[in-house]
């Protein structure tokens, strides 16, 4: 089949001008200096940081079994028997003047031997340079086009740019780009960066992992083309209303999976760092009151950080 979908999108690209406004500076014109202050920055100082790191236990696994551990936030380890995937790897404990309110699951020093590093887009919250700087050579760097030079000189052996629906295979896995509806500027007037979200093929198994997105139509042709048996999927930053243009809430997460008619939703993007108005505790609650609802409790699982699950 071949996807409806461009190769590649067609940004807005506003005009280059210098902001009036912080409000310009954000993606949907969310919120004034005052509102972001208290909402993002003051509230999480005076939030006491939750969580607790674990030493990992990683499983012995048999071919065909996956390991995946939520480390926090959009950030993954994905394992085979013989493959270490990262995915959005972020330890830091601030991003700027946002303070991560949950601990990493797990410490960075504890990691496997990493040979893959699947980079959804260039937000510094999914493309850390601090954490990548540190991981222990990782072989192969992935990510969407225009971010190549982000990520030279962090140690990657390899680094491979892709479009939309692009594979690159290596050995018997390989890993599609696929569309979202979000943005890739990491700075004000870099919009040449790509964005998008993941399917890895390894083994018999296929994990998607979405990246940041609102929901969109796309859902259903990444179900139809690519067939993604376990969906990773966003479920925070989406309060007020206007924060939906680039993320989703529960609710579009869960039409989301049903589009992509996926077996197992693991949610992620949420409880970590504070970037939306939405509680921290709000979303996978409604998560789990929507998955009762729609008949999906025994497929949506939301994972405790640092701890692997094997499916």
């Amino acid at each position: 089949m071949t996807p409806s979908s461009p190769l590649r999108p067609t940004p807005y690209r506003p005009r280059r001008r210098l902001p009036r406004s912080f409000r310009e500076l954000t993606p949907s014109n969310h919120f004034n200096p005052r509102t972001f202050f208290h909402q993002m920055v003051w509230k999480a100082l005076l939030t006491r940081r939750t969580g607790t790191t674990k030493e990992p236990k990683f499983p012995r696994l048999t071919k065909g079994q996956v390991a995946i551990t939520w480390i926090g936030h959009a950030s993954f380890l994905i394992q085979f028997t013989d493959l270490n995937v990262l995915v959005d790897p972020n330890f830091a404990n601030w991003l700027f003047l946002l303070k991560r309110l949950r601990r990493t699951g797990l410490k960075l020093s504890d990691l496997p031997p990493i040979d893959l590093v699947l980079l959804t887009h260039a937000h510094f919250d999914h493309f850390h340079k601090r954490t990548l700087r540190r991981l222990p050579e990782p072989r192969i760097g992935v990510m969407p086009w225009g971010m190549g030079d982000l990520a030279r000189g962090l140690g990657f052996h390899r680094i491979i740019e892709l479009q939309w629906w692009e594979t690159f295979s290596h050995g018997d896995w390989g890993v599609t780009l696929t569309p979202c509806e979000h943005w890739g500027a990491r700075a004000l007037h870099d919009h040449h960066r790509g964005y998008g979200g993941f399917v890895l093929r390894h083994q018999g198994r296929t994990i998607y992992h979405a990246g940041d997105s609102a929901y969109f139509g796309g859902f259903r042709e990444i179900g139809r083309t690519l067939a993604p048996e376990i969906a990773l999927l966003p479920i925070g930053a989406y309060y007020p209303d206007t924060f939906r243009r680039v993320h989703m809430g529960p609710d579009e997460a869960v039409k989301a999976f049903k589009d992509l008619r996926s077996q197992l939703f693991i949610p992620m993007h949420f409880g970590t760092f504070k970037l939306s108005f939405e509680d921290l505790d709000e979303p996978p609650r409604w998560l789990a009151e929507l998955a009762q609802h729609h008949g999906l409790t025994e497929k949506v699982r939301i994972l405790e950080e640092g701890v692997p699950h094997v499916f």
